[in-house]
């Protein structure tokens, strides 16, 4: 591991480096272009929103919780026009419920096609909020050329449903597919030691196997289940079809499609995935009927995009200054030791702002909003320990779990007053793991032979060029035994039960939010709206008497006028941005291939090799 975390030390070191001399440049252009830009904005008038239009929802790559990354560099890469990778959550959810009781809004269009992945439990919210704006008797309509699984369910929650005459809706269930490189890391003749409590613990099955064991085919299989029948349901209830009809549609896909003469589109038509379909010149004309309006501009229909309308209307809001807050807290990512960007979860990172609401006396109440598959154990229990900093100055703690909140996700959640959890989140797997190469036998094949003296038992067994000392494998084993062990005990005291009920769903088995109530893991079901009520209520405070605050990494100057420029003047900022692109786009390749090999080294920087892990992703 020394060899590892020698490796990810050099790399992290020359990243630092490169990127320090890329966002300098970036910084030095932007900056010496800030008067100019500065006087010819001076006069700029509130971004426009039209009288009588169409909020557009068109997410772009994955539904997130929190934007991973430097803000620096998003900003930047939106000047450069980068395809945006990610889309949060929130602020789909907030327009569409401001756009709810906007007279200027008039209907809303969603068109997800830019939609590369979402966790179900992130789709069920915004799908809850887009049927919240349906009841104001406000036309939701659903436009794209084709429709995958996640696209889908947000068309679903429309009143109407356009897709293009050559489109599909491919509805393929969910699955969960993992290499493993056993046999691979045998012809490499690399040794894997590796440590393991819990009977569904199989973080590290991709290591030690040539395929996934029957256990965690068992546990897969029901919680697979679980998230296919919530689809179904909440598809086949928007749109008024039967379930059968919806397992049909993908069991059968071959014999519907030979019914259909090879034609996708007419294929969902037929069973009533769609509405209509139509060109996208036709499906324009029947959104410019939907509203009448004087900026409305030949050959598009009257919209304003999420990013725009959140712009203007955030902007107009009054200033607060309530006494009383609730404070939340994103906990999205991997965990891992230090301090860590946003998008990972660092121990020390995230335990600063908690420590910011534990010493702000106008936060009444914590929220938690955890996303994650775990990590670091060692990470995990410096989170847990502000947190219960927090709780002993008896302020209220709620955890809303998102898609997945299991091993560490669950560790840094099981301390809170009450767990929240959506019916298809992912959480419990509840286990310890830990692994330590070694290469003698790789290094035997080249001529390589380790040899020499200790002063201790001890001495040289943890040696990755030699085969690991007895002494050591047992000293590891036992850690690994007893974190468990600390884990177990922990969530016992935490939920109020014994510590054999505790290990009985532990095991490294992993839950869905429904299972997950039923054996006490969880307290209630609910989306992150119900955990905020919730803490206020538990706070003691009355509705409307507070202000909700998201805690996030504090800016400097520098950076905030880069991103305050990006935002307000990227129109002519994309302009100055295109003069050191061709410097900019080679240094940017030249560091994502430097810097690809740091990523993945830095998801062991536990200092004691002791990992709370679930790969939970579905597909």
């Amino acid at each position: 591991m020394k060899l590892f975390k020698a490796l990810g030390w050099f790399f992290r070191s020359l990243w630092r480096g490169l990127d320090r001399l890329r966002r300098g440049f970036h910084l030095v252009v932007m900056l010496g272009f800030f008067g100019i830009i500065l006087v010819l904005f001076s006069t700029d008038e509130d971004l426009k929103i039209p009288s009588s239009g169409t909020l557009l929802i068109a997410p772009q790559g994955v539904l997130v919780d929190q934007l991973s990354g430097d803000p620096i560099e998003r900003a930047l890469s939106g000047v450069r026009g980068v395809p945006t990778q990610e889309t949060l959550l929130r602020d789909l959810i907030d327009a569409v419920r401001l756009a709810k009781t906007d007279g200027r809004i008039k209907a809303l269009v969603l068109q997800p096609e830019g939609l590369t992945g979402a966790g179900l439990s992130k789709l069920q919210e915004l799908g809850s909020e887009i049927s919240s704006f349906r009841e104001t008797g406000k036309k939701v309509i659903a436009i794209g050329d084709q429709f995958t699984r996640d696209q889908y369910y947000l068309a679903a929650q429309a009143d109407e449903i356009f897709m293009h005459p050559m489109g599909a809706v491919s509805l393929d269930g969910y699955s969960r597919y993992l290499p493993y490189f056993k046999s691979a890391l045998d012809k490499l003749l690399v040794d894997f030691n590796v440590w393991v409590v819990g009977d569904y613990k199989s973080f590290l099955e991709p290591i030690t196997r040539d395929g996934m064991s029957s256990a965690d085919k068992e546990a897969t299989n029901v919680f697979l289940d679980a998230l296919w029948d919530a689809y179904k349901t909440d598809v086949a209830g928007a749109r008024g079809l039967d379930l059968n009809e919806l397992q049909m549609y993908s069991d059968d896909a071959l014999e519907l499609l030979e019914a259909a003469g090879g034609d996708t589109a007419l294929m969902a038509l037929r069973h009533g995935l769609v509405d209509e379909l139509l060109t996208r010149g036709q499906i324009r004309e029947r959104l410019e009927g939907l509203v009448q309006d004087a900026m409305h501009e030949e050959g598009d229909f009257t919209h304003v995009s999420h990013e725009q309308y959140l712009r203007a209307v955030r902007n107009k809001r009054p200033y607060s200054d309530s006494q009383n807050s609730i404070a939340i807290v994103v906990a999205s990512g991997n965990i891992l030791d230090g301090t860590q960007a946003p998008g990972d979860i660092g121990g020390d990172s995230t335990s600063k702002l908690i420590r910011r609401a534990t010493e702000d006396e106008r936060v009444k109440a914590l929220v938690l909003r955890v996303d994650s598959g775990g990590g670091s154990a060692f990470a995990s229990d410096v989170i847990l320990q502000e947190l219960e900093a927090f709780q002993a100055t008896e302020r209220p703690l709620v955890v809303s779990m998102s898609s997945v909140a299991a091993s560490g996700g669950y560790w840094i959640s099981m301390s809170a007053d009450e767990i929240w959890a959506n019916r298809t989140t992912i959480t419990g797997s509840i286990g310890i793991g830990g692994t330590f190469p070694t290469f003698q036998r790789s290094l035997d094949r080249l001529g390589i032979h380790v040899d020499g003296v200790g002063t201790t038992k001890l001495a040289g067994q943890f040696n990755i060029g030699r085969e690991i000392g007895p002494d050591m494998d047992g000293l590891f084993e036992r850690t690994v035994r007893h974190g468990y062990e600390l884990f177990i005990r922990k969530v016992a005291e935490a939920r109020n039960r014994s510590v054999d009920d505790i290990d009985r769903v532990a095991q490294g088995r992993v839950w869905v939010g429904t299972d997950a109530q039923e054996i006490g893991l969880i307290d209630k079901l609910g989306q992150l709206e119900d955990a905020i009520l919730s803490a206020a209520q538990l706070a003691g405070l009355e509705a409307d008497k507070y202000e909700v605050e998201y805690l996030e990494m504090e800016l400097g100057l520098a950076e905030q006028l880069v991103l305050r420029l990006t935002q307000t003047m990227g129109p002519m900022l994309s302009v100055f941005g295109t003069m050191p692109s061709f410097f900019s786009q080679s240094l940017d390749g030249f560091v994502s291939i430097v810097t690809e090999p740091a990523k993945l080294l830095e998801r062991l920087n536990d200092p004691r090799d002791l990992y709370a892990y679930c790969f939970c992703d579905v597909r």
